[in-house]
């Protein structure tokens, strides 16, 4: 059994990687052993058989004793802000990563801080990490196809980065499709974090068009929750709407079983939207952004509805869409339930890093035996 130590440092938080790590720790299978140590520790890293490094911090600590793997779970790696949106502009920053572009998006567009201090951390987050991945060839996994070519278009060899989805355990006990009474409820569901880049104002005011009956909960929290409750209020929203702030996984199940469709309204390029898939796992449809990795989990007018990014019109229809059409929404939500079943369980994903981890070895090991000679 390959032991496999996934290099993050803490666990405390309730981010998405934390997630994504206990989800693989807690995941018994039956060639892989997972254990999670934190590199800045100075442990003698010859002993291990392979690490897979998940933040760029701790790939700095990388000594090269074993074979190593990182993931790429979002855009730090080629955009110091990491979050490739332009708040001045309300829209998606498509740049190659540069000194004076990136310095151009801090200072103009808001990608980022504009205190000097906190532009050189965001620039030290990313050009040391893409170059030390770039000089290294260390493998890097990314979690969509549009997270692999950000990082080929910014200079990582397209040979060396694997597009591996993210994956989900299904509960045990199958999740109940969406049913007409809980159709003609009305209620429509957000989770994320509450931060311009998310979209829930442009979902707040999509809301002002659709049937006064459709209730929206929101399930997350975040600094600009203020500004969200009064845009609420402004529009005349704050008796449809129910803030339930941070919400573990047994009321977040509920809450989606209660909903007739997930809406996920991000105005950046999600690296993924692991979202998508919780929904999936609940058999409701999703109505998301076309942006970033999200249609490689979304798939159009089969699993849910996928809309232009910012558009009222667009976004508002397609609710409608679904709280008038109880067969449509339910059908979407089988098959989004099918396509998880297909393509995104948390089984398949980590046969896919096996591959990946294999291949590590076996091309550490030939090195070991095959030494470089320069003369």
């Amino acid at each position: 059994m390959t032991t496999v130590h996934h290099c993050v440092g803490s666990l405390n938080s309730v981010g998405g990687v934390e997630t994504y790590i206990k989800s693989l720790t807690e995941y018994h299978h039956t060639s892989l052993s997972h254990e999670i140590i934190d590199l800045h520790k100075g442990v003698d890293q010859s002993q291990f058989e392979l690490l897979h490094i998940h933040t760029h911090y701790q790939l700095e600590a990388l000594t090269s004793q074993c074979p190593a793997v990182f993931t790429a779970h979002n855009h730090t790696i080629y955009c110091p802000s990491g979050t490739k949106y332009l708040p001045t502009k309300s829209s998606c920053c498509d740049r190659q990563m540069s000194v004076s572009g990136c310095l151009w998006g801090h200072l103009i567009d808001g990608c980022g801080s504009r205190k000097p201090q906190n532009i050189l951390k965001n620039f030290h987050n990313s050009y040391p990490t893409l170059h030390t991945l770039r000089d290294s060839k260390i493998p890097v996994i990314a979690v969509s196809d549009y997270v692999r070519n950000q990082a080929v278009r910014n200079g990582l060899s397209p040979e060396n980065v694997f597009t591996v989805h993210n994956g989900i355990s299904v509960p045990s006990v199958s999740a109940a499709p969406l049913d007409l009474s809980t159709h003609q409820n009305h209620r429509i569901l957000f989770t994320g974090r509450i931060v311009p880049y998310k979209g829930l104002d442009w979902l707040l005011k999509s809301l002002v068009h659709v049937n006064p009956r459709i209730h929206l909960d929101i399930a997350g929290e975040g600094w600009d929750q203020e500004r969200m409750e009064k845009l609420a209020k402004t529009l005349g929203l704050e008796n449809r709407i129910h803030w339930h702030g941070w919400c573990n996984a047994e009321k977040l199940n509920a809450l989606y079983q209660q909903c007739f469709t997930l809406v996920f309204p991000s105005l950046w390029h999600e690296p993924a939207g692991l979202v998508t898939l919780e929904a999936y796992a609940n058999c409701r449809p999703v109505i998301a952004s076309r942006l970033g990795g999200i249609p490689e989990y979304v798939s159009h007018q089969n699993t849910g509805i996928l809309v232009s990014a910012n558009d009222i019109k667009a976004l508002s229809s397609a609710i409608t869409e679904l709280a008038e059409n109880y067969l449509r929404a339910k059908q979407l939500g089988e098959q989004g339930y099918v396509h998880l079943l297909k393509n995104f369980m948390l089984e398949q994903h980590i046969q896919q890093l096996q591959e990946v981890y294999e291949k590590t070895i076996h091309k550490f090991n030939s090195s070991k035996h095959f030494p470089l000679v320069i003369e």
